[in-house]
């Protein structure tokens, strides 16, 4: 799935231009990603929740040279499908 895929469904479903599909996409995500970033979790009902998750620094291997470096701590996103979704696939 894409942002053009969105946009054009917004399109479809609500009659409008192309450009206000996209502004309404590019909205819609950047309202997604700053609750992601105030509340570290984002739930879509029927469809499932996006929590962030900290990862801690670890050591890995370059898997070109095989040279050992230290990856730092961040964070990630992870997913988890509502009963619904996993009904429905």
């Amino acid at each position: 799935m894409s942002k053009a895929f969105i946009a054009k469904v917004l399109q479809q479903s609500t009659e409008v231009t192309g450009a206000a599909a996209n502004r309404a996409t590019n909205d819609l995500i950047r309202e997604i990603v700053g609750q992601l970033k105030r509340t570290g979790k984002f739930t879509l009902p029927s469809f499932g929740t996006f929590t962030v998750r900290k990862t801690k620094a670890r050591k890995a291997l370059n898997p070109r040279t095989g040279e050992s470096i230290r990856v730092k701590a961040g964070k990630t996103v992870r997913f988890k499908a509502s009963p619904v979704l996993k009904r429905a696939v």
